[in-house]
Order: C-alpha cells, then structure tokens, then sequence
C-alpha cells in the first residue's frame, strides 16, 4: 500500500501520527508543506473526498490571525488560494492511501483505514 502522509514536520499531531505509522510498520513517504508546497489541485481533490470544512484548518493560529473580512467571505477558491499561500491553514495531517484519504489523526480511523 502506498501511503503519503502531507503536513510539517514540526506540528504535534504529525509527529503522534507518524510515530503511530512506524509503530505500526507502515512504510509512507512524507510531504513537507513548507518546503514543497502544494499544488492547487490536490487540494481540490481533497477538498471535493472531505470537504473544505474537514481539509481547512480554522482553528490554527495561522487563520486565526488573518483579518475577520478575509475569514468571514471565503469561498472554496479563495480557501485553496489561501491555503497554498500559506500551508499552516491546511488540516494537519492529510494522508492519501489506496483505501482513500485520512484528515487529521484519529488512532481509531487510523486503524481500520491503514491496517
């Protein structure tokens, strides 16, 4: 199984959820948001699997410091531009795998998807 775990190496709950996928001997490759960015299309693909509530991180700091007008207006153009200006506001982590797509890290989701 191919497994592409995307988020930044520094957050928290993508260390806990790689920690969980080598406690499980889950090979995947990792995609660092910050250096390699992230195309507009991918994150329509994941918009349209898990929707822009599930895939846009509202409650980071990065989001919460934009200005309410920015915040408040936006569309899921506008979300994806956002997001590939700035990484921070995608959901942390996004896994792709052959079964399909995990947002976040739920241990128990992680099981039945991954395992």
């Amino acid at each position: 199984m191919t497994v592409t775990v995307y988020g930044i190496p520094n957050c928290d709950t993508v260390k806990k959820a790689r920690t969980w996928l080598d406690a499980h001997g889950i090979a995947y490759s990792f995609h660092d948001y910050k250096k390699a960015g992230i195309a507009p299309d991918r994150l329509a693909g994941w918009i349209a699997a898990a929707g822009l509530d599930k895939v846009l991180n509202r409650a980071g700091t990065t989001f919460r410091k934009l200005p309410e007008a920015e915040r408040a207006g936006l569309d899921e153009a506008g979300a994806i531009a956002l997001m590939v200006s700035q990484p921070s506001c995608i959901k942390r982590p996004i896994v792709e795998h052959a079964g399909g797509l995990l947002v976040g890290f739920k241990p128990p989701e992680w099981e039945d998807a991954l395992t």
